[in-house]
C-alpha cells in the first residue's frame, strides 16, 4: 500500500555531496556534512582525522643520504677487514 504523503526532500537533494573518490572510480553521492566537504563516512564527521600534533607521519631518518653514505661506509670497512683477515 503505497502512501499519498509527499516528503519534503528537496533540501537534502540541493545539499552540497560529498567530493570524495569511491573504489569503483566515482565521486561519493552522499551529503556532506554541515559546514564540511565530505560526508560522514569520508571524513566530515566530528573527531575524524589524525590528532593535533600528530607524530605519526614524522620520517625515521633510515634511507636519507648521510644514513646511506654512513652504511656505506662500514660495509666498505668490513669488507676491507673481511679482505686482511683472509
Amino acid at each position: 500500500m503505497s502512501g499519498t504523503h509527499q516528503r519534503n526532500t528537496a533540501s537534502m537533494r540541493s545539499s552540497p555531496r560529498c567530493g570524495a573518490k569511491t573504489r569503483a572510480g566515482t565521486l561519493c553521492q552522499s551529503p556532506a556534512v554541515s559546514g564540511k566537504k565530505r560526508c560522514r563516512m569520508h571524513g566530515g564527521a566530528k573527531g575524524s582525522g589524525a590528532p593535533k600534533g600528530n607524530q605519526n607521519a614524522l620520517k625515521h631518518g633510515l634511507y636519507t643520504a648521510e644514513a646511506r653514505a654512513f652504511n656505506k661506509h662500514v660495509q666498505e670497512l668490513l669488507r676491507k677487514g673481511r679482505e686482511h683477515l683472509e
